[in-house]
């Protein structure tokens, strides 16, 4: 009997994860063969400084639709999954973690829903066991400002984990950022979308590679590189700031002539206010000014090194 007639193409880009990859393509390639499709699973690496690498090359060398692209330096796991979707071939493509806290037997029904007609099938958290309580107030926050400010729909409590259609993917390629925000760029495309609750585990081997300030990170590429807000922020406590100096030098000058009203106390702490929020908005500017100029600059995203399985498919 013929199996399913569509591909699947699975990215997971992983950085030092030695340990944790055999055991992530044990249970991975268990729920592949149950859709029975026809798949390829690319590991987008970062060169890591364990043998996560020979690792990977070792399983490809007993399953070729195992691959492996290698970057020229650490461009980071947004460049990473945004390579890997650029060399996927697949009719849909899944990105997933390789610390199994994302459980892969969840594609079953990523892969259901998009057969029914959807072209984004996205996991969000109800539970997220195993973070330290400062990640999780991080995150929290992140995903509480963002929902509020930003100009397309970004689900909160929502990672990379995801199936897309090939005509998503095929939009996402089109797109130059060079911030990578998935679930930002996903929503800027659109096309249906539907999500799947589930429980996140904790890590199956070792620690997280990613530390807090990189979740601030990527927060920060999501909250400026989808929303103006924090710039008109910027003119509207400017504007407050304005009126009340007026407001302080009025009274000032009012007392000090007639010796009349209340008398307004030294104005250092006006000053240093006002100067703390010159030197915020001065920051809020400087990111947004900083995206400009990376993206006129037009930088690789990302360079690869190795491509090991992509031999007579064009890259990037």
């Amino acid at each position: 009997m013929a199996g399913p007639s569509y591909s699947l193409s699975v990215v997971v880009p992983v950085f030092n994860e030695e340990a944790s990859v055999p055991v992530f393509l044990a249970r991975l390639e268990k729920v592949l063969a149950h859709l029975g499709c026809a798949y390829e699973i690319i590991f987008s690496l970062d060169p890591c400084s364990d043998g996560t690498e020979r690792v990977v090359l070792e399983h490809r060398r007993r399953d070729p639709r195992i691959k492996l692209l290698k970057f020229s330096r650490r461009f980071g796991q947004p460049a990473a999954t945004l390579a890997g979707l650029h060399y996927a071939s697949g009719d849909a493509c899944v990105v997933i973690d390789v610390d199994l806290q994302d459980p892969p037997e969840l594609i079953v029904e990523m892969v259901a829903r998009w057969q029914d007609g959807y072209h984004t099938a996205y996991a969000q958290r109800v539970e997220r066991k195993g973070e330290s309580p400062l990640r999780t107030l991080v995150a929290s926050c992140a995903y509480w400002v963002i929902d509020r400010i930003a100009v397309v729909p970004i689900p909160r409590n929502t990672g990379d984990f995801r199936l897309m259609s090939r005509t998503v993917v095929d939009e996402l390629k089109r797109l130059k950022e060079g911030h990578g925000f998935l679930r930002g760029m996903v929503g800027l495309v659109g096309y249906s979308q539907i999500a799947i609750p589930y429980q996140r585990d904790e890590r199956a081997l070792g620690k997280t590679k990613y530390p807090v300030i990189g979740s601030i990170r990527i927060g920060g590429n999501g909250l400026v590189g989808f929303s103006s807000v924090p710039l008109q922020l910027v003119f509207v406590v400017g504007i407050a700031l304005l009126a009340l100096g007026a407001l302080s030098g009025v009274l000032w000058l009012v007392h000090a002539l007639w010796r009349v009203g209340v008398a307004v106390p030294g104005l250092a702490p006006l000053l240093l206010v006002t100067s703390s929020l010159q030197c915020l908005a001065l920051g809020i500017m400087g990111e947004y000014v900083g995206r400009i100029y990376d993206e006129v600059r037009n930088r690789p995203l990302y360079l690869v090194q190795d491509a090991h399985g992509f031999e007579g498919r064009p890259g990037a």
